[in-house]
């Protein structure tokens, strides 16, 4: 396989991180019923909990989603997503485009297919990739496969916890939202002609563990152990912020973080709640099994070193 398909592979893999959540989490009635109860925010809390009920409701969503990266030498660039994402079940069906896909590749496609169902990621490599892979050009990555053939008890607590409630959805992200201690009303504000209030808070990493339930599976010393990697790679937290239009649904999502080697920052518009997101997988005869192939790789550089 051509370095520009890996390089392309490893685009989706960054954009499928982003579609899983860098900090998903699924408290469901739980969490609403734990904002109900209030921490002396009164209507900032009351409407922020409505809104997470009615979107959670919902089920699914239009969504265009940017992603930008500054200050990371040649990993910075900017990667749109667009398309319809569900959370009950979770699935995606996405078209990938931006500076980040490219990467100064001649040979790169303007854009890529993405979809994602069962916790398995689908690439649209495009023709010219096609014939590296025997005519097929789409790749397959099983996420939970690959988690646990990675033989890392931390790795498969946390993308099995995670991958039960996969997506960046935006009922989770008010869920995390009125975990915020200085959640605020930041006041009305238009947003593409759509009136809407506009809210804000900040999560540290810390609080964000806590509130995602997949975090719970980690023994203390894996805890702590990531905590501090977070630490070391400088990411201080989450500064969210959402604009609640008069239906009672976020119609957009701003999340930053910083750290050590650069900033990133998403943006996310949400319309159409409740469309239909039907994802079907593409035909096994046309995909190409990214972890096998990664598996017989690493075995055929085992081999050679054996023989040498």
């Amino acid at each position: 396989m051509g370095k520009s398909t890996w390089k392309r592979a490893g685009v989706a893999l960054t954009a499928a991180a982003l579609v899983a959540g860098l900090a998903g989490c699924n408290d469901g009635d739980d969490k609403a019923a734990g904002a109900k109860a209030g921490s002396g925010l009164g209507d900032v809390t009351q409407v922020l909990t409505a809104a997470y009920e009615k979107t959670a409701a919902a089920k699914a969503a239009k969504v265009r989603m940017t992603m930008s990266m500054e200050g990371a030498g040649a990993d910075s660039g900017t990667m749109e997503m667009t398309g319809t994402m569900g959370w009950d079940p979770s699935v995606a069906d996405f078209t990938i485009k931006g500076s980040m896909l490219g990467a100064g590749d001649p040979d790169a496609p303007e854009q890529m297919r993405m979809l994602m169902l069962d916790n398995v990621m689908y690439m649209d490599m495009g023709e010219k990739q096609a014939a590296q892979m025997d005519g097929k050009r789409w790749m397959k990555l099983d996420l939970s496969a690959a988690a646990e053939a990675s033989g890392d008890k931390a790795l498969q607590k946390q993308m099995t916890g995670g991958l039960d409630n996969m997506n960046q959805d935006p009922a989770q992200q008010l869920a995390l939202l009125l975990d915020s201690p200085d959640l605020k009303h930041v006041g009305p504000e238009k947003i593409d002609g759509v009136d809407t209030q506009h809210y804000k808070g900040t999560l540290t990493f810390e609080q964000m563990l806590k509130a995602n339930k997949s975090s719970q599976l980690l023994s203390a010393e894996e805890h702590d152990k990531l905590v501090d990697t977070m630490k070391k790679a400088g990411l201080k937290g989450y500064d969210t912020e959402v604009w609640v239009d008069k239906d009672g649904y976020p119609i957009r999502m701003d999340i930053a973080m910083e750290m050590a080697e650069g900033k990133v920052q998403i943006r996310a518009d949400y319309s159409d709640y409740g469309t239909k997101a039907a994802v079907e997988a593409p035909p096994a005869g046309q995909t190409v099994d990214l972890f096998k192939m990664l598996q017989e790789a690493g075995a055929g550089a085992g081999a050679e070193g054996a023989q040498g």
